[in-house]
This record gives structure tokens, C-alpha cells and sequence, in this order.
């Protein structure tokens, strides 16, 4: 009977991410459903969103790579399972996924596993602490990017007996949906940003960090500057510098060098991003190591925007090249600045036409109730 069905998710930190919105969006899912659903983790900026009344929250340090803290969350584990009849445990990291394999091998309880990116490793100990994501009954990946990862590094821990499956990570596709956003919150976004005409914008979101392009959108940018002139059009690079103080000085040197410092705007936090959106006319994701699923290009799509992506990692599989989006090639900045200067040059009709392409993709492949009701059919025949 699934009405007997008793899910705990155990992840280290309830925040925005990929991997975080997806626990919450699965957990108030399941008592939708006539499942019971709990969530384990140390805290997190979603915390304050969950509803009590249908998803039991445990605060738990299992965001802690201490062994010892990690055998003491087992210990933890193994209680709540007996005390609350946990049907299936849930992890969606590493340290955590740890002390998840020991209480339900104890416990004889199902375990299932999400890879949400691609772990990687330099040695045999980093390759063997990774390999906790396949020692589960269910493994599942985030994209087929993520399942070939898996396959070609992975498949010495993985058992015959284990099943391994591909379940695309979802977005709420009613809160990205442009039809919601009011003309006057976008006059006060805008207003906040400094942004005071009606020149076009470029966004960058996510994290500063290395890897995520910032310094090549720059860069990109100055050439787009060059052919078009400067100040033509803003540039907004959201997202938090996370401690890395000086990876953002020297995105802010690089504005002075190529003296965009009236154009380029650093915002550090956005509380409504599908309004940032909304009120964008090209958004961008510039990374230059592979997405394992890359959120950005299906929340623009989503609402209805151009995106322009790298051609690596999940990209390729939630963009169609030219009809849904447009790709440029990794790392390369020439590239990138040639595929804005498209964009730019796209007429209404074209704009529109690709917009709603977008939109139906998402809606089709990568909406979380598809996420959600994959996921709940597997329980299912873990269960029964």
C-alpha cells in the first residue's frame, strides 16, 4: 500500500540551489500524494518556507564532514527511521549520503541517491568518498550529462542489481512564468538596480566564482562594446561573491580596464528572480567548466527569454541550438560576443517565436511536477 509510504530526504543545507529546491519541492509534493515526508538537515534560507503541517523538519549537523559527527548523525538516523517507520531514505550529498548508507543498512531500509552535479577527483580516497552516490538501491541522476559522468567514473561501485536512472531536475514553471510580474514591480526592480532608462540588459546570474565565466562575459563584453559602443546597453552580473573577496575585486579592475564601471552592475542578491528576469532582455550563462544541469538556461527559457549558453555539460540537452536559445562555444570569448550581437540584432516576431519555444520546452521536459511524480514512481517500486 503507498499510503504507508514514509520518505526522509537528508541534505546538508535547505538553501536556493538546484539540489535544495528540489528537496523542498518533492517534499510537499508526496503529502499531495498520500505519502509521509520528512526532511533532515542542519538549516538553510528555505527553512522558513516549509509547511510544519505536512513536512516533519529535523535539524541535524549532516552538513558536517567530521567522521565522528557523521557516525553520531548514523546513530541519529537510525533512531528516527525506527521511531517514525521510515520507509525510504533519501541523501542528495556526500557527507551526509554516508551516514544514510550506514543507518539503512542497518535499519534494512531502501536508499536512494541524487548525483546533482559531478563530483570530481584528483585521488583513490576522493574517488572512494564520492562513490557513497552509487552505493544505493536507486541512483539518480540530474541529467544525461550527470548519468554518463557516473557510468564512466563510477561503474566499479555500482551493482548489477542496482538501478541507475536519469530524472531531470524541475523548475516551478508557474512561478517562472512571465504573465505573473506586475509592470510596477519591474519600474522598483529597476529603480533598486540604478537602472534609469530604457536601454536593453544583459544578466549574468550566479555565484562569483571562477568557473561560472564572469571574468569571459567581461571580456565578451568589452568586445561587444567595441562594435556597438560603450554604454549601449547595461549589464548586470547577480549573484554573491560567498567570501571571495578577491575574485570580485578583480572583476570590478576588469570594469575599470575596460572602462565599463556606468555600464556593469554588481548585485549581490535578487529575492524575486524571475522578476530579474523579466525585466532582462538577453540573460547569459557563460560557465567554463560543464553544468551538470544549468538552472539558469531553463529558468530564462521558462520565461520566455533568449539564453546564451556555453556549449558544454547540461546545456546541450536543455537548449535547442537557434530554437529555444542559442549556444556559443566554451571559453571563448569572440564567441560569445558574436552570439549577443545576434541577439541583439533578432527582430520582435524571431524574439517571440523563441520565447515561446522556450517556454514549451521547459514546460514539457523540466517541470517539477514531471521531477516530482518520476521520482514518487520510483519510491513506489522501491516499496512495493
Amino acid at each position: 500500500m503507498t499510503s504507508n509510504l514514509k520518505v526522509l530526504q537528508v541534505i546538508p543545507k535547505l538553501g536556493y540551489g538546484g539540489a535544495e529546491t528540489g528537496c523542498y519541492d518533492l517534499a510537499h509534493y508526496l503529502p499531495e500524494n498520500n505519502c509521509k515526508s520528512f526532511i533532515v538537515t542542519s538549516g538553510g534560507e528555505l527553512l522558513k518556507y516549509v509547511d510544519k503541517k505536512k513536512v516533519k523538519l529535523i535539524r541535524l549537523p549532516v552538513h558536517s564532514k567530521n567522521p565522528l559527527l557523521m557516525i553520531l548523525n548514523s546513530i541519529i538516523l537510525i533512531c528516527i527511521i525506527l521511531i517514525f517507520n521510515i520507509s525510504i531514505v533519501h541523501a542528495r550529498s556526500r557527507a551526509p549520503a554516508w551516514s544514510c548508507l550506514l543507518a539503512t543498512k542497518i535499519t534494512g531500509r531502501k536508499f536512494v541517491t541524487t548525483f546533482h552535479g559531478t563530483y570530481n577527483f584528483k585521488g583513490k580516497f576522493k574517488k572512494f568518498y564520492n562513490s557513497v552516490m552509487v552505493r544505493s538501491n536507486l541512483i539518480i541522476a540530474g541529467s544525461n550529462f550527470i548519468f554518463s559522468h557516473i557510468k564512466d567514473n563510477y561503474s566499479e561501485f555500482i551493482d548489477i542489481k542496482k538501478k541507475l536512472l536519469v530524472i531531470f531536475r524541475g523548475i516551478n514553471v508557474d512561478y517562472f512564468d512571465p504573465s505573473t510580474k506586475l509592470e510596477i514591480e519591474e519600474k522598483k526592480l529597476l529603480q533598486k538596480w540604478d537602472i534609469k532608462d530604457n536601454k536593453k540588459i544583459i544578466l549574468l546570474p550566479g555565484r562569483l566564482t571562477g568557473w561560472k565565466g564572469q571574468e569571459l562575459f567581461l571580456e565578451s563584453i568589452n568586445l561587444v562594446n567595441i562594435k556597438l559602443g560603450y554604454e549601449a546597453f547595461y549589464v548586470v552580473i547577480l549573484g554573491n561573491d560567498q567570501g571571495r573577496n578577491l575574485y570580485k575585486k578583480k572583476l570590478i579592475e576588469l570594469t575599470e580596464k575596460y572602462r565599463m564601471t556606468k555600464q556593469v552592475k554588481f548585485i549581490d542578491h535578487c529575492n524575486d528572480m524571475a522578476l530579474a528576469y523579466k525585466v532582462s532582455d538577453i540573460i547569459i550563462s557563460a560557465s567554463i567548466e560543464p553544468e551538470a544541469f544549468g538552472r539558469v538556461a531553463v529558468e530564462a527559457q521558462s520565461m520566455q527569454k533568449l539564453i546564451i549558453a556555453s556549449n558544454i555539460g547540461g546545456s546541450n540537452e536543455t537548449i535547442d541550438d537557434e530554437k529555444t536559445g542559442l549556444l556559443f562555444k566554451s571559453g571563448d570569448a569572440k564567441s560569445l560576443c558574436d552570439k549577443i550581437i545576434q541577439g541583439f540584432t533578432l527582430d520582435e516576431s524571431t524574439l517571440k517565436i523563441m520565447g515561446n519555444e522556450g517556454r514549451k520546452n521547459i514546460i514539457k521536459k523540466f517541470n517539477v511536477e514531471k521531477m516530482c511524480f518520476s521520482t514518487y514512481s520510483e519510491y513506489k517500486k522501491l516499496f512495493n
